[in-house]
């Protein structure tokens, strides 16, 4: 038994969910009456139901506590640069949702409606943001558990000792190995989430799921090739397309097939090395890169959490998705290091627009069945935006000194 298990867990985790993938839909197209296959979907799901919350607190106050200070010129430029380019990767998610709705049958009912008036917004989101945050976290009030995560994470940063940080960042560690246990049986999971829609849709089900990552991958394909350069040229004033190229072919070409920001990183600070940076600030940057500058993310946050509330019949206001994109750029921040972390975040984005729990982890399920290129694309962008970021922040400073740009 135990050898099973090891080699269970030695085989890719993409072959596997594509094992299950493929074993739900043959039981939901033959045998349709074995629906004890539903309980690994209701399992996986409530697995991720119960850690996200915990996993959105910790991550986030670790991060905050732990941040730098002082870091220089350089490093507010590259993490201005971050968080823009994130905020629009998010906004073309908007835009895209809205130009080409998707809609995916889901089975749990709307609990409320999205508010539709400014002074409703607003209202909503102060009262969640004070929240007890203990209660935000049992009640997954994803708006008080990031409005505290930021406030506790700043203060710690201000007056925590070093060892306190250590153990903020040994429980992150220890949360993140618990979704990782989580994920390692995914495959079940879709096994039975699948098995449950075919049962109840049919085989044509997967057209939505088709949908669905055309959406995701076209809006990732804008980033990279839209906002990524303008957010260069605006900067450099030359052409960008040598600088964002050489990124994506050195290091966007690797993490898509590692689809790890983390493990990519040496392959980052080695290009960084190439482009001749100054190793004391992107040997800081890069890592940093890994943690905030999240554009893939985003856009999968933003289009997932869109997508379950136009699935639940949910009419959004634009307004209202505009902070949605505001509320993906920030806990895309806290999606770093953690297998489909951007999946996990997808309930926190749904609470704004009035989506329930059941729903969101719904579509989490979703974004596993479609993670395989998902989740390759999404860190692509991510980790080569990294090296983009660093080395046009670097530039940037070389062209106020006058300095000779080389590219």
């Amino acid at each position: 038994m135990k050898n099973i298990f090891t080699n269970y867990l030695k085989a890719p985790l993409i072959l596997r969910i594509a094992i299950g993938l493929l074993i739900g839909i043959c039981l939901g197209v033959w045998v349709p009456q074995a629906g004890v296959v539903k309980i690994f979907g209701n399992i996986f799901v409530g697995a991720l139901k119960g850690i996200a919350p915990i996993l959105v607190f910790i991550l986030v106050t670790a991060s905050l506590a732990s941040a730098g200070k002082g870091l220089g010129s350089r490093f507010r430029t590259v993490i201005t640069f971050y968080m823009i380019s994130t905020f629009l990767a998010a906004t073309i998610a908007v835009v895209g949702s809205f130009l080409f709705p998707v809609s995916i049958p889901l089975a749990a009912a709307v609990e409320r409606s999205a508010p539709a008036g400014l002074g409703e917004v607003f209202g909503n989101l102060l009262t969640n943001m004070v929240q007890n945050p203990i209660a935000s976290v049992i009640d997954a009030n994803y708006i008080g558990i990031l409005t505290w995560a930021v406030i506790i994470g700043f203060a710690l940063r201000q007056s925590a000792g070093e060892k306190t940080k250590e153990v903020l960042n040994d429980a992150s560690e220890a949360v993140s190995k618990a979704v990782a246990w989580i994920i390692q049986f995914a495959p079940f999971g879709i096994m039975g989430l699948v098995f449950s829609s075919v049962n109840e849709y049919g085989i044509e089900i997967f057209t939505d799921y088709g949908k669905l990552l055309a959406l995701l991958v076209g809006c990732m394909l804008a980033v990279a090739l839209i906002v990524d350069p303008f957010i260069v040229w605006i900067s450099l004033r030359r052409n960008p397309f040598p600088l964002v190229f050489k990124c994506y072919k050195e290091s966007g070409i690797t993490a898509f097939f590692t689809r790890s920001s983390a493990a990519n990183i040496p392959v980052n600070m080695k290009l960084c090395e190439k482009l001749g940076l100054d190793r004391e600030y992107y040997s800081v940057s890069i890592p940093l890169g890994a943690t905030i500058n999240m554009n893939g993310a985003a856009v999968t946050i933003t289009i997932m959490a869109l997508a379950a509330a136009f699935s639940q019949g949910i009419e959004v206001e634009f307004f209202v998705a505009i902070i949605l994109s505001i509320v993906a750029t920030l806990g895309a921040c806290g999606a770093s290091g953690v297998a489909g972390g951007s999946l996990l975040l997808i309930p926190m984005a749904c609470s704004l627009l009035g989506v329930g729990q059941d729903v969101a982890m719904q579509m989490v399920g979703v974004g596993f069945i479609i993670g395989v290129v998902q989740d390759s694309l999404e860190t692509a962008i991510n980790s080569s935006g990294d090296v983009l970021y660093s080395a046009t922040a670097e530039f940037y400073e070389y062209k106020k000194q006058g300095k000779e740009i080389p590219f």
